[in-house]
């Protein structure tokens, strides 16, 4: 059910969400500062690809306080604006009953992408 799922996805937009974090991830990379930050678009990118199936949790490992100032950071630069892209897309196909899974799959997608750091994809 998942490979459906994800091929669907693909076929419906997802593919355009993986080049998008892609070529952001990239665009970060490009800078030094931006590395942690270009790192953080590729683990969403994968996720933004085939998200069925993915569980997203929190590392176990214990990260301080960098992750949380660098969850700031990426949230007042843009962060918030990918949020709520998923949050409308997300609101917009659960109204059908036909796009609750991929809805779902939206808001998975918009977790990961309020606070990326300090969180694993398994």
């Amino acid at each position: 059910m998942n490979l459906l799922g994800n091929l669907i996805w693909i076929i419906c937009g997802g593919i355009f969400i993986f080049f998008e974090y892609l070529i952001g991830g990239l665009i970060l990379c490009a800078t030094i500062i931006g590395i942690p930050f270009g790192i953080q678009c590729f683990k969403i990118a994968i996720v933004g690809l085939a998200p069925f199936g993915v569980r997203i949790t929190d590392t176990s490992y214990n990260t301080g306080c960098l992750s949380t100032i660098m969850n700031i950071i990426w949230f007042v630069f843009g962060g918030f604006w990918v949020v709520l892209t998923h949050l409308f897309f997300g609101i917009f196909l659960c109204l059908t009953i036909v796009g609750i899974p991929f809805g779902r799959q939206h808001f998975k997608l918009m977790n990961l992408a309020f606070t990326p750091f300090g969180k694993s994809i398994s």
